[in-house]
């Protein structure tokens, strides 16, 4: 086998063809393992946000990042269950901010075609730099997610700390085995921050991970995937400058006024802070952990041969953001399930066995168009290319052997269990009093006799039985009143409604949960500019409607998407910590305009001495 990029290659090796840059030329980076209390680091470790020069791709000049420890992504963590760690994370950063932001018109024609302007390099036509980016300090806050921690470590978004300070935080680890991340979470800012580079790994083990013998050390590989643009030289290839460009509508919206921008997607993929990087591999099963840390692109994987034809019965799903899956998952690529989707902030535990696949190269793609590795730029998938491996012809002696059950201690969850509810609303870009922006809106239960129909937050659901439940908003923004109060231990459903836009991956701090279901419904009877339903929003009882759930979403996890139209429901509990926690969408640009909500868990023995216990807001 040889190492060139001349293979028979459906994505070629001319750069001019991928934005500048060859596809599969640079090797895949694995950052650094970090392990507090082993390896001579106590359990009391420091980690530096800093500013450090990287290269994101060879043919590409050197990028100036903000990174942890110099690092990007910033090392992995690597704690065992039970194992309480506190981490400085110490504020270095200085310097100009290394980030270029702007918007440019939504749409723009290229080559005959009309595609999103996020999908093209560099500036483009209609640019208007957000000049106010470059005079943003270095001001940080990291939030572990999907940490099981106190209110008070776990990254508060107002609490970040500038340069010289430190945030000190304590991380009891006392969850099962998880793949869990490291970001910023600085209140207004978060898109860019983590766009400079401010995320990380951090991995869980347990004894029953351990028992399963699963691939480890070099064996044992973390995948964090963005996506980014850059500016362009005067040739027009990438200078290396990170380029944060949003699309906006031209006008404002006819129906409300509003101004809709659209959240961050990049036409260049990175794997490790790497753009279309190689990995080789021997001839036997890995483990590849997983995560989206994206701003917020939905990648579409797929694993295709050298002649874009589906790999399948290579890849196997054996856990999700919060631990492993009873059971092996098969990801076979076929009409079931054509692709891998993972949405910003999820994780996936994968195994890949490349044993069938000898002397072989095999890439990872973003699937766009019709078949996986051709570019869709219409579509938002300029260049599909994600990474390559290329597989060791020699044959090896691999001991590993896919177990029929992965998680014995894994319990379904069902509505048996006594919970309490909350209904969470998602509103369409546009809609009135948004500012233009998708909302969170907080509901609660009331008599139709009691509200105005139809009016301004007041919206009416029919179930699936038919009835209609009718329902009064009380929260919209982030700095409204708290509402959602959790007794510490209680299990609680959450159902996230989106009534139109683009889906959302709503993440819910502290917690993990299971899904219970996702139920289609009819949102036209919700009216943007009255801001409520002028007929119920309702349950489609066409059989054809009917939205079954992923094999590979039935685990634990602590993200889970929304899709326009579907009703979806998510129950968990709500212990092993207490303070103020939040939830939000994950697109880190619909977090940062506000949809963010904050939630507080409390011992029941305080509960009782509250004296707003009843109001609207408690269930």
């Amino acid at each position: 086998m040889t190492d060139d990029n001349t293979t028979n290659d459906r994505s070629g090796t001319d750069g001019e063809r991928f934005g500048g840059l060859t596809p599969f030329l640079d090797p895949l980076r694995v950052p650094p393992v970090l392990r507090p209390g082993r390896g001579g680091h106590g359990a009391e470790v420091t980690v530096e946000l800093e500013a450090a020069w990287v290269r994101l791709h060879s043919q590409m000049a050197p990028t100036l990042v903000w990174a942890y420890d110099g690092h990007y992504p910033g090392p992995t963590f690597e704690v065992r269950r039970g194992q309480r760690i506190r981490v400085a994370w110490t504020n270095r950063l200085t310097g100009e901010f290394p980030v270029l932001a702007g918007t440019a018109p939504l749409t723009v024609p290229q080559d005959g075609v009309t595609v999103p302007s996020t999908a093209v390099p560099g500036t483009g036509d209609g640019f208007e730099e957000v000049k106010e980016v470059a005079d943003l300090p270095g001001w940080s806050v990291t939030h572990l997610h999907g940490a099981v921690t106190g209110g008070g470590n776990d990254g508060w978004t107002e609490n970040a700390v500038s340069f010289g300070d430190a945030q000190l935080s304590e991380y009891p680890n006392d969850q099962r085995a998880a793949t869990l991340w490291y970001h910023d979470h600085a209140m207004h800012i978060t898109r860019w921050n983590v766009f400079a580079g401010l995320a990380g790994m951090y991995l869980v083990r347990d004894d029953e991970e351990a028992a399963l013998r699963l691939p480890a050390g070099r064996y044992e590989i973390p995948l964090v995937l963005s996506d980014r643009n850059f500016a362009l030289d005067a040739d027009g290839r990438p200078t290396g400058e990170p380029l944060h460009k949003v699309g906006r509508l031209p006008n404002p919206d006819p129906e409300t006024g509003q101004q809709v921008t659209i959240p961050f997607t990049g036409p260049y993929t990175l794997v490790n802070g790497v753009v279309w990087p190689h990995l080789a591999v021997e001839p036997r099963w890995y483990r590849f952990r997983l995560l989206n840390a994206a701003n917020a692109r939905i990648f579409q994987l797929a694993l295709v041969d050298e002649s874009g034809q589906p790999v399948r019965g290579a890849i196997k799903q054996i856990g999700t953001d919060a631990g492993l899956l009873p059971r092996p998952v098969p990801v076979d690529f076929d009409a079931a399930q054509p692709w891998l989707a993972i949405a910003p902030a999820e994780r996936m535990d994968l195994l890949i066995d490349f044993a069938a696949l000898r002397g072989r190269r095999v890439r990872l793609v973003n699937v766009g168009g019709e078949a996986p590795g051709e570019a869709d730029p219409a579509g938002n998938v300029p260049f599909p290319q994600v990474m390559e491996f290329r597989v060791d012809a020699r044959p090896v002696r691999d001991r590993f052997t896919l177990p029929k059950v992965i998680s014995a201690s894994f319990r379904e969850l069902s509505h048996a269990t006594p919970h309490g509810h909350r209904l969470v609303v998602l509103t369409p870009p546009g809609t009135v009093g948004g500012g233009g922006h998708p909302e969170i809106w907080e509901m609660v239960e009331v008599d139709p006799a009691s509200v105005e129909i139809p009016s301004d937050g007041v919206i009416q659901l029919t179930d699936a039985e038919g009835e209609t439940t009718t329902y009064r908003r009380v929260a919209r923004r982030y700095d409204d009143t708290l509402n959602f109060k959790v007794e510490h231990g209680d299990y609680e459903q959450w159902s996230f409604l989106n009534l139109g836009g683009p889906t959302h991956p709503m993440h819910i701090h502290l917690t993990a949960f299971q899904l219970m279901g996702r139920d289609p419904y009819v949102t036209t009877g919700f009216d943007r500019a009255l801001g409520g339903t002028r007929a119920p929003v309702a349950f489609d009882t066409d059989p054809g409607a009917a939205i079954p759930l992923a094999p590979g979403e039935r685990g634990w996890k602590d993200v889970v998407t929304v899709p326009a139209g579907q009703l979806v429901r998510v129950l968990g509990p709500y212990e092993g910590a207490q303070g103020r926690f939040m939830y939000h969408c994950h697109l880190l640009e619909h977090e940062d305009m506000g949809m963010m909500r904050a939630f507080t868990v409390v011992p029941p023995e305080v509960m009782v001495f509250d004296h707003h216990r009843g109001d609207h807001g408690d269930h």
